[in-house]
């Protein structure tokens, strides 16, 4: 009996599919795409109010901003299908095994599903939201391939992100009452900006012959890897140094302060070792060191605020 009659080709077929859409939301990247909307969630609510956010409005505030982030990954690839068929085959678009339609389609879903819950938490987020998208579509669609400084665009979209969560927590008073928009979130924002930009140019270092094939200029392509890996470096000591500005801006304490400057420490290491070896693989390892690295820092943002409201009298995420 064949596969196909028993069931289990149709099934495995089902879970391969299923597998795709998931790869699609880029899963290396969850710690960092989870941690850091709720890592802005709770910074809201503990800077402008020394409390913690209500328990509802802060879970579908991070899994929204979740959904933007993700959202853009999708439409990104659905931009890239050709780069990606000559550096990474695998992925699921250019290996068939989702359609472009269908991936315009779940990039729809994840985007309508982000912008319902900016909408109901507070219209200044889904503000946010637009502007950031159509950032990234700008680029996506049309500055990628034709300028290298296309990763400014990337930086200023994903660090608008930030700054909607934000808002969903503690409005600032321009489309609905809230505390005005506090420093805190603008650090924030360009904290994610600026390392974003390190990001983006590590991706593009690891994409280079696919780029360069395609005749996409983006800055490694253009300048070569040498001289990316010291604008990588340059974006990264700059976040760090944001870091920490954020953290007295907002009044975090040690374990925060501690994770901002060992685990930033680390990163400008990274940043510095690509520097004396720019080749494509230590690029792709700089990027996802990055991704750790933002993941490590929100988490002690979380817990450092968790166990400062707790001593202060909240015993957790309020109901």
């Amino acid at each position: 009996m064949s596969g196909g009659e028993d069931g289990r080709g149709d099934k495995t077929a089902e879970g391969g599919k299923l597998r795709a859409y998931a790869e699609l939301l880029r899963p290396p990247l969850a710690p960092m795409d989870i941690a850091l909307p709720g890592a802005a969630a709770l910074l809201a609510a503990y800077a402008t109010s020394g409390g913690l956010p209500a328990a509802f409005p802060f879970a579908i505030a991070t899994l929204g901003a979740y959904f933007a982030i993700t959202s853009s990954y999708v439409y990104n690839d659905c931009c890239d299908v050709d780069v990606d068929a000559v550096g990474m085959p695998g992925r699921p678009l250019p290996s068939s095994q989702v359609t472009r339609s269908a991936a315009l389609a779940y990039s729809a879903l994840l985007f309508g599903i982000a912008a319902a819950v900016a909408f109901y938490l507070n219209p200044e987020s889904l503000v946010a939201l637009i502007a950031a998208t159509l950032v990234m579509v700008l680029y996506s669609k049309a500055a990628k391939r034709t300028t290298p400084f296309s990763w400014a665009l990337v930086g200023l979209s994903f660090g608008i992100v930030p700054v909607g969560v934000w808002l969903a927590m503690a409005p600032a008073g321009t489309l609905k009452d809230g505390p005005g928009l506090h420093a805190g979130a603008l650090l924030l924002g360009a904290m994610i900006c600026i390392t974003d930009w390190g990001f983006t140019n590590c991706d593009a270092s690891r994409d280079v012959e696919g780029d360069r094939r395609e005749g996409i200029p983006t800055f490694p392509v253009t300048y070569g890897i040498p001289r990316t890996a010291k604008l990588v470096a340059a974006a990264w000591v700059v976040g760090v140094i944001l870091s920490i500005a954020l953290g007295a801006a907002t009044g975090l304490g040690p374990i925060y302060f501690a994770a901002a400057l060992v685990a930033g420490g680390w990163m400008v290491g990274q940043t510095f070792d690509f520097i004396r070896n720019p080749t494509a693989a230590r690029g792709e390892r700089t990027f996802y060191q990055g991704a750790n690295y933002r993941a490590v820092l929100f988490a002690a943002l979380i817990v450092d605020i968790l166990l400062r409201a707790t001593m202060a009298g909240y015993p957790g995420i309020c109901s």
